[in-house]
């Protein structure tokens, strides 16, 4: 069954003032909410949905303190959550948000809903090169601040590898697009598509959260995001750098939802003629290069001390 993505995430959080001013320093619009729940947009629509962490509302967590709650999942239309619900011998919810629900071998509660994100266009990023000219007579953008398009993908930490892969794979249908063999699967929601939508690594005995992660327009608005962050008073948890595996550039950094976000731009698009690989688990496979701590916010300000 073709996903469209994930169409929301939603966290419990111990600090629901501070979860707020982290959306919106990460350039996320705030689309209302009350005392005790935060709802922000992309561009494109994703939801993030963040509720102090005993709110009834929420589903169980799978570990304790401030972490992902439940991951939402759009499919194109109503007949497609038909199909689901039939293949996974699951009855839809009647008049729910989300009609579909069910939980994965952690415990981490998936919903299925039909899509409400639209489409966007990334900022273009034309870039020269001897005898390779693609901007003339314009100057490249600069950016002050990330505008996150989507959430690109969820990074999870499981339990038991091959369980996960039992249900996201057969049960779901997802794509395995890279691997390190009995350790983690890099996964796609549908194909063609972007180089994964989740990525599940094993952590036996410890399930949970890695981190959630943003597409952006381009390497640029990556080191202008992080940049902006680093300003507001967040702190780096990696990057910017470069992942050998899906080639994209990025920077974490340390969030209030018990795991880090991801700003990243320029992954591998696949489509039936990818090519799977098995990879060894080493450092160099996750960063081709990185740089630890960030950079300084104010670094394109020149600012000296007096």
């Amino acid at each position: 069954m073709p996903l469209t993505g994930i169409d929301a995430v939603v966290f419990g959080v111990e600090d629901l003032t501070a979860a707020r001013r982290f959306l919106i320093d990460w350039g996320l619009r705030d689309d209302g909410g009350d005392d005790h729940n935060a709802r922000y947009l992309t561009r494109d629509g994703t939801e993030v949905i963040a509720r102090e962490k005993d709110d009834p509302c929420l589903p169980p967590p799978i570990q304790t303190g401030p972490t992902l709650r439940e991951v939402v999942w759009g499919v194109e239309e109503p007949a497609d959550l038909q199909r689901l619900a039939a293949a996974l011998g699951i009855p839809l919810a009647v008049g729910a948000d989300a009609p579909l629900r069910l939980v994965d071998p952690d415990g981490l509660s998936h919903a299925f809903r039909v899509t409400r994100r639209v489409p966007v266009l990334a900022d273009p990023q034309d870039v020269n090169g001897p005898g390779v000219v693609r901007r003339v007579d314009t100057r490249a953008t600069i950016y002050d601040r990330a505008r996150p398009i989507s959430v690109g993908h969820v990074v999870l930490f499981v339990d038991n590898l091959q369980a996960s892969l039992d249900f996201f794979v057969h049960r779901l249908g997802f794509v395995v697009s890279d691997s390190y063999p009995g350790h983690a699967a890099f996964l796609r929601a549908r194909t063609p598509g972007s180089h994964h939508d989740l990525f599940v690594l094993a952590r036996p005995g410890n399930p949970g959260l890695n981190h959630v992660a943003f597409t952006v327009s381009n390497i640029h608005e990556v080191f202008g995001g992080g940049m902006a962050m680093m300003r507001h008073g967040w702190e780096t948890d990696l990057g910017p750098g470069r992942h050998p595996i899906s080639s994209a550039y990025f920077w974490y950094m340390r969030s209030p939802f018990g795991g880090s976000f991801e700003y990243y731009a320029d992954d591998d698009y696949c489509t039936e003629a990818w090519e799977a690989r098995e990879f060894e688990r080493k450092p160099e496979l996750f960063a081709e290069w990185a740089i630890s701590g960030g950079i300084d916010g104010n670094t394109r300000r020149q600012v000296r001390a007096a």
